[in-house]
């Protein structure tokens, strides 16, 4: 086989296990020789419609079992796969499909008015396939993949291709599209499986958004190499994901904070039966201590790791061994890969002085899509990525991620780190989710403005909050500023997206500062 990258997967997991499920959907179970089959079909079809290897396939929808075949059925063909939030607006998804110069698209129904808007015209893409009620000239996905040829096509393909276009959540300014390449996966799978013991008999949950690449590359990846099954949600819901685990026995699932927040508050958490999970996982941001606590106080295993699109995403993890000693650290640096972190003349931190986190390794990104200068600032001199984040690291060399540099603020002169202030928030009973930013302020220069979120018929009041701030939090470190929200903005990835916070009309003076 000459294909070194992931188009050769779904081959060599059939050679190897053809009857195992490695789908389970609403539309049920797809065994390993299935899926090899309907990707060499709709390789086919993709040929037929003139790709060929460079070219860029695009996907827009909702999870579902044919995100994964058109992934897989592109990198048949040497083609890059560029997978699209299917949250964003027409405007945001056409500038995307310019941007990446996709030739084929296939989209979700929930998405046809904004695929149609986003497509009018322009030339490209040049074929649309929807997965249901195509419009006038546009193919039926099943339909299409029936006819196509089954016989296996075997495109040589290197591990140094790029295999992926991610587009980064764009909180400031447009969207950078992250290249990976085939070796950046496979490096991350394998970093991946040597910090979680997966097996063969895992049963994974895919329940954030694949265009995300927590759950494209930390989760089905390395599920579908060991020849596990993966169970696809279509998207986050609290009671499909207790029913789900339940029947089908589910091994380990990946969440970020609201989803692990919202599971943990659900009715259905005192009594459900969680037996079969082995393996908890978070990163993304980091996550408050009170709530990896629920999770251990349940018996389970909650690891928390630390990456970024750009790093395929694994660059810290904290293996299931020091989950309970080290809660609330992502970790050390993964096998294979680098990690330093550094003041701003490059020179290392002090134990818990914090610093920017640099990555370096087979995992990071070779650069952003037709953008030499954003690829040119991001990496420098001997391959390190920088990352803007925020990060202190023990005496042991354990990473605790203390935030997003340019979320940092400076009040009083002393620094500010809102992901801390989030994380005692979060601590109070009442309290769902919290986001907190800085805001200017005359005599300050700037100070905290939180936006806090209750849980189910809970009531909050700026000050009761205040108070229970004000025995846990030096004085600097509490805001002055307190809304009480029903739900916070948030980007196509799932994280709080802080510059909609603070373009937020302020609210009336508050009382002097405590």
């Amino acid at each position: 086989m000459r294909n070194a990258g992931l188009g050769g997967w779904p081959a060599r997991r059939a050679r190897m296990s053809p009857h195992r499920t490695a789908f389970v959907s609403a539309d049920g179970p797809l065994s390993y020789a299935a899926v090899h089959e309907r990707t060499a079909r709709l390789a086919s079809r993709l040929r037929e419609a003139g790709v060929r290897p460079g070219d860029r396939v695009a996907y827009l929808g909702p999870n579902h079992v044919a995100f994964t075949e058109t992934m897989f059925a592109a990198h048949v063909l040497g083609a890059i796969f560029v997978p699209l939030n299917f949250r964003l607006a027409a405007p945001e998804i056409a500038y995307m499909l310019d941007d990446s110069g996709a030739s084929v698209l296939v989209y979700a129904p929930e998405c046809a008015e904004r695929c149609a808007a986003a497509t009018a015209g322009r030339p490209g893409p040049r074929t649309l396939v929807a997965l249901e009620s195509p419009a006038a000239g546009e193919l039926h996905y099943e339909t299409w993949l029936a006819g196509g040829d089954p016989t296996p096509i075997d495109t040589p393909v290197a591990l140094d291709d790029i295999a992926l276009i991610l587009y980064t959540s764009g909180t400031t300014g447009r969207p950078k599209g992250a290249m990976l390449s085939h070796a950046n996966l496979v490096w991350n799978c394998v970093n991946l499986l040597v910090g979680v013991d997966v097996t063969s008999t895992e049963v994974t949950l895919i329940s954030a958004p694949l265009f995300h690449v927590a759950a494209l590359n930390q989760t089905l990846l390395p599920t579908f190499l060991k020849g596990g099954t993966s169970v696809i949600m279509p998207s986050w819901d609290v009671d499909l994901c207790y029913d789900l685990i339940e029947k089908h026995g589910v091994t380990w699932m990946f969440g970020v904070t609201a989803m692990f927040a919202a599971f943990a508050r659900s009715p259905r958490w005192p009594r459900a039966d969680l037996s079969s999970l082995r393996t908890l996982m978070s990163g993304g941001a980091a996550i408050p201590v009170a709530l990896i606590r629920t999770y251990q106080e349940r018996g389970l295993t909650f690891c928390q790791g630390y990456g970024l699109t750009e790093t395929a995403p694994g660059a810290t993890f904290l293996e299931a061994g020091e989950s309970v000693r080290k809660v609330g650290s992502a970790g050390v640096p993964v096998f294979f890969a680098n990690v330093r972190v550094v003041r701003p003349d490059l020179t290392p931190v002090a134990p818990g002085e914090p610093g920017e986190v640099l990555i370096q390794g087979p995992n990071v990104t070779p650069g952003y899509w037709r953008n030499p200068e954003a690829t040119a600032a991001a990496l420098t001199e001997g391959g390190w990525f920088h990352s803007g984040d925020l990060a202190t690291v023990d005496d042991e060399g354990h990473l605790y991620i203390v935030d997003r540099v340019k979320d940092m603020y400076i009040s009083g002169g002393e620094n500010v780190y809102p992901a801390e202030v989030e994380s005692v928030l979060f601590e109070h009973p009442a309290v769902a989710e919290a986001a907190v930013v800085g805001v200017p302020d005359e005599r300050w220069g700037e100070v905290g403005r939180a936006f806090v979120v209750p849980g189910a018929g809970a009531a909050l009041t700026p000050g009761e909050l205040q108070d229970f701030l004000l025995p846990r939090l030096a004085r600097y470190k509490i805001p002055v500023y307190f809304d009480i929200v029903g739900a916070l903005p948030r980007t196509g990835s799932g994280k709080i997206c802080k510059p909609d916070l603070r373009a937020m009309p302020m609210p009336a003076d508050p009382e002097e500062r405590p």
